[in-house]
């Protein structure tokens, strides 16, 4: 879809089709398959190009609104929107990038990532690997230099990479360690993380192979399948680097772009969670209670009960509290506000905003009783897929180590 106008987070997302992918999000998660229907509906309204710029023939989505959107979207289908949220990363670190691109021609590093999905081609995620704390700070994946202007060929696993079946464009990082002849690029005649991208055009990768080791069976946000991708010989064409950077060196604003776009989208999904348990929560807070000798008028309704409305009252609050730092997070990084503790921010707010959508489900669960406990409920699902929060990057315990270390620099200061 290409209109060069801008659209609005209602005609990306029209609530008839949300209505719809909230009656499929059952089936999916029961049958463990992916949101095909609901990936070429999105597809076909420009969502997956909604952070693109308009005159790149996107939507023109800014961050803020790009999180009203993906809550709106995980409020109907969690696993939809964290599978598509995926993409929707990549797309937006290249509109951070062309955003704060040196020059006046306004072009970004970047900008083919834009044009390319504008065009229909899907972008997956392939950065978490088992065992690597440091995330985008070193890879377990090792890349070959195959001389200049060669690009690299790369081996490793990645794990939950979500859009497995139908990405064209996985985004990738590795570990350089012996640069090739000829090395060219700054820094590729060092050690490095090399960061690009794997293309998959109609199906056929140019050389290599992957393969999906293990089986996707995870308890919940089943409709993502996000396989375990083992890459074996892949090639990194040297047009589809995107950066290489020295290991544990958080100065390229690759790595700000990544980070930010990652957690901040991610949260959105989780905040939309949070916002469905909490309407559940309300309406089952509403109900009537039936007065105790069997008449038919009720008493009143379960709200005027003080633990309940006491219960109900503190999840709302600290809700708000999530949605006002996401907001404010999002913002930020549109208005390109400088920040010496970027880092700490997005993986406090990450972190607040999943924990917190946690606890509004099993409020959600307390409130809606019974019901909420059969399998084939809609809490029970979004029991099972907020569960999922707690194995995205930053850690709780890698921002607890960051705090740890703020703390004592100002000691020493």
């Amino acid at each position: 879809m290409n209109e060069n106008t801008a659209r609005t987070v209602d005609e990306l997302l029209p609530d008839a089709m949300l209505r719809r992918f909230g009656e499929r999000a059952p089936g999916y998660d029961a049958e463990n398959v992916f949101f095909a229907d609901d990936f070429e509906e999105l597809r076909a309204t420009g969502y997956l190009a909604a952070p693109a710029p308009v005159e790149l023939g996107g939507a023109g989505l800014r961050l803020e609104q790009l999180v009203e959107a993906q809550r709106r979207l995980a409020a109907y289908a969690p696993a939809t929107a964290l599978g598509v949220n995926m993409h929707l990363v990549w797309v937006q670190v290249a509109r951070f990038l062309r955003d704060r691109a040196p020059g006046d021609d306004g072009n970004g590093p970047l900008d083919w990532v834009l044009r390319d999905a504008v065009a229909g081609e899907v972008f997956a995620f392939g950065i978490s690997e088992a065992g690597n704390d440091a995330v985008l700070m070193d890879a377990r994946s090792t890349a070959e230099h195959l001389g200049a202007g060669e690009g690299y060929r790369v081996d490793g696993t990645k794990i939950f990479t979500s859009l497995s079946p139908v990405w064209t464009r996985l985004g990738v990082h590795a570990r350089c360690d012996a640069p090739g002849p000829g090395a060219a690029g700054p820094g590729a005649a060092e050690p490095h993380l090399v960061f690009g991208f794997v293309r998959r055009d109609g199906g056929a990768l140019r050389e290599g192979s992957i393969s999906h080791p293990g089986e996707w069976n995870p308890l919940g946000m089943r409709a993502t399948q996000s396989w375990t991708t083992r890459l074996d010989g892949v090639r990194i064409a040297e047009a589809d680097v995107a950066a290489r950077i020295a290991p544990f060196d958080g100065s390229d604003p690759l790595v700000l772009a990544i980070f930010s776009s990652f957690s901040i989208l991610t949260a959105a999904v989780y905040a939309g969670i949070a916002d469905r348990a909490l309407e559940l929560a309300r309406v089952a807070a509403n109900r009537p209670v039936p007065a105790p000798d069997g008449s038919e008028d009720p008493i009143g309704i379960r709200l005027d009960d003080p633990d309940t409305a006491a219960r109900l009252t503190a999840a709302v609050l600290d809700h708000r509290a999530s949605l006002d730092a996401l907001a404010v997070a999002g913002r930020d990084i549109d208005e390109r506000r400088p920040r010496d503790d970027w880092f700490l921010v997005l993986a406090a707010v990450r972190n607040r905003t999943t924990d917190e959508a946690r606890r509004a489900v099993d409020v959600g669960m307390r409130l809606v009783g019974a019901e909420g406990f059969r399998a084939e409920s809609e809490l029970a699902r979004l029991y099972r897929d907020v569960l999922a929060g707690m194995f995205h990057p930053s850690s709780s315990r890698a921002l607890a180590r960051t705090v740890r270390g703020v703390l004592e620099d100002q000691a020493d200061a």
